[in-house]
């Protein structure tokens, strides 16, 4: 039950604030212990060392550190240890600031495109400049999908699992579920920061982050299949698959783009639903909604799991 209510204080305060100003917002803290792995190494063996070690030992010191704060606050009363699970839980996901931001760039599209190409940047890491308003209402709609993945449904389903698993290890559950969310979020940052070709020391964090959002990704995909009500959408978007470089992210890219019957194209790279028209304003809204609905059905299904 106290699994539950953490869950139901991370949808609450999700819902109040959004995310904290950055200069307060841990993620961002654990971005600065980050930061000086992205240089220039001597040699790829080295950033490969490097980055092996930051991966292995970051993500570890966050889960340990938000794992332990929160015992601290079990140890005032059990209802203090749930609230200070739920504000773990929030810090470590997203959706309200995804989904404002993605609405206004589908928004932003068709009447100041200039706007729209600097709202992306909050959204996609793809240089936006010459993008039509219909790319940009696609990198909107893919941005969001992919992100209703990372950012709300692997922390929040390493939250259910480990208060799940803690107790069969002896662990206390909700300082377990708490750094088990931590530590995902964690491996994510990094991806984001260092998981590009050009960067050798980011390989390890990307590697990983490719297996910690396997589950996640596909968890995605389904639950915005039922979302958009279209259980076809899944066996379309896994056509399509093969046509994107990520492992993971053409699960809820793809879905989205069949049940939207649209074309999302990250040029260069990815085309999803080739055939199809890109979307319109009034299908990337739905798009957007669509990820909306099935982020607040991602919340209902991890407190029901939680209670039982």
């Amino acid at each position: 039950m106290l699994s539950a209510l953490a869950i139901v204080v991370a949808a609450a305060l999700e819902a109040a604030v959004g995310e904290p100003p950055t200069r307060y917002h841990p993620v961002a803290w654990f971005g600065s212990l980050v930061a000086p792995l992205d240089r220039e190494w001597r040699a790829d063996a080295h950033a490969l060392a490097f980055g092996a070690l930051g991966a292995l030992v970051l993500p570890l010191l966050a889960a340990l550190a938000v794992g332990a704060s929160v015992a601290l606050a079990e140890t005032l009363s059990p209802m203090a240890g749930a609230f200070a699970a739920g504000l773990a839980l929030f810090l470590t996901t997203s959706l309200r600031e995804l989904l404002v931001a993605a609405q206004s760039v589908v928004a932003d599209s068709e009447i100041d495109p200039e706007a729209a190409r600097d709202g992306l940047l909050a959204l996609a890491g793809r240089d936006a400049a010459s993008l039509s308003p219909g790319l940009l209402r696609s990198a909107a709609v893919e941005s969001a999908a992919e992100n209703l993945a990372d950012g709300l449904i692997a922390s929040l389903g390493a939250f259910v699992l480990g208060a799940a698993l803690a107790p069969l290890a002896g662990l206390p559950a909700l300082p377990a579920a708490a750094a088990a969310a931590a530590w995902v979020k964690a491996v994510n940052t990094m991806d984001s920061m260092l998981g590009y070709r050009s960067k050798r020391v980011g390989t390890p964090a990307a590697r990983l982050d490719d297996a910690v959002m396997w589950l996640p990704a596909r968890a995605s995909a389904l639950l915005l299949a039922v979302a958009f009500a279209d259980a076809n959408s899944l066996g379309r978007a896994r056509a399509w698959l093969d046509r994107v470089p990520s492992p993971n992210s053409g699960w809820p890219m793809g879905t989205a783009a069949a049940a939207l019957d649209v074309r999302l194209e990250k040029p260069g790279v990815y085309v999803l639903n080739a055939n199809a028209a890109l979307p319109s304003v009034e299908t990337a809204r739905r798009g957007v909604r669509g990820v909306g609905r099935a982020g607040l059905l991602t919340y209902a299904l991890a407190g029901v799991i939680a209670w039982f």
